[in-house]
């Protein structure tokens, strides 16, 4: 705190949503810390992962502290985050830590379908992924590719999960289902589109989401699949970081209790066992709903990204 006094600022590019989680999140440090001023600029993960390469580049770094899901891998790949540690780590379960002090967690997203109750039945529900091989979806099922979160993560979660062989069998099936390849935007988006009925159903949305649209009257719900994709946003601190007081300071905040309290009223999932997360949410939560999932770190988009990458391009470009 004093270090981070000194310095008198600290600077988050994070993907959170600004007006829901970000400003409150912020608002709330400087409250507690005054003297230490915290600002951000808010991007998607690739965005901000191009934003702290360029700024490396230039020996001009701005920022203290990145955040986002989907952040992590790719700033760990360009050799742009240092080590660290926070005695806050304790608090969170050991298979969310990484081994290498790399970055921490500081929420959890879980992955799901999205379908449009007005053109999906209850009775005709896909529960299970082999249930999206049915004729009747050929042509009305949507994907996000671009970002590490859409197919680059349905395609890894499978393969961790059935193995090479299984997995490889299914998508060559599923690729003649003709899935819509959506990159005009970002997760919200897409479900905000299926909300429009421009898609019966959406693969690997944020499993919320829909929840949270459905609880304002909006013709839509999640579908959790066996097993559920499971990932964790990070938070790491860029090498050759101005004000590493203040950075560490944000990231302690960020992962405290009263931080994850925070993000958890903003309907994010907290990475704390100590913090519940809203229970408007808890149906997408899969301990909670009895489905099996399956946690896929930062180093397993790192191992398989590439390759998945390379199965979509093969078999659904």
């Amino acid at each position: 705190l004093e270090g981070a006094r000194k310095e008198g600022q600290v600077v988050i590019y994070s993907a959170m949503i600004v007006n829901q989680a970000l400003r409150p999140l912020l608002d709330s440090f400087n409250k507690k810390y005054p003297g230490v001023r915290a600002s951000y600029w808010r991007g998607d993960s690739e965005d901000i992962a191009a934003k702290l390469a360029a700024e490396s580049r230039a020996r001009n770094l701005g920022v203290d502290v990145v955040e986002g899901t989907g952040v992590g891998e790719l700033v760990i790949q360009g050799g742009l985050v240092q080590p660290f540690f926070t005695s806050e780590i304790k608090s969170i379960p050991e298979n969310l830590r990484d081994p290498r002090q790399l970055w921490v967690p500081t929420r959890l997203s879980y992955f799901s379908i999205a379908y449009n109750t007005r053109l999906v039945p209850p009775d005709r529900v896909p529960k299970t992924f082999e249930d999206l091989l049915d004729p009747q979806w050929k042509g009305k099922i949507s994907w996000r590719i671009g970002s590490s979160s859409g197919t680059p993560l349905f395609i890894t979660n499978l393969r961790m999960a059935w193995g090479e062989d299984k997995a490889m069998a299914y998508f060559r099936k599923l690729a003649d289902q003709k899935i819509v390849n959506f990159g005009s935007g970002s997760a919200r988006t897409l479900v905000d589109r299926v909300v429009a009925g421009e898609y019966p159903i959406a693969l690997n949305i944020f499993a919320h989401h829909p929840i949270i649209s459905a609880a304002k009257g909006a013709p839509v719900n999640s579908q959790l699949m066996d097993p559920v994709a499971t990932t964790t946003a990070t938070a790491a601190i860029p090498k050759g970081v101005r004000r590493p007081h203040a950075a560490l300071l944000l990231v302690d905040f960020m992962i405290s209790k009263e931080g994850q309290e925070l993000l958890s009223k903003a309907d994010y999932f907290p990475v704390r066992p100590d913090v519940a997360p809203r229970a408007e949410l808890a149906s997408v939560v899969p301990t909670k709903a009895g489905v099996r999932e399956n946690l896929v770190l930062p180093e397993h988009l790192g191992k398989y990204g590439d390759s998945s990458e390379k199965i979509y391009q093969d078999l659904f470009r």
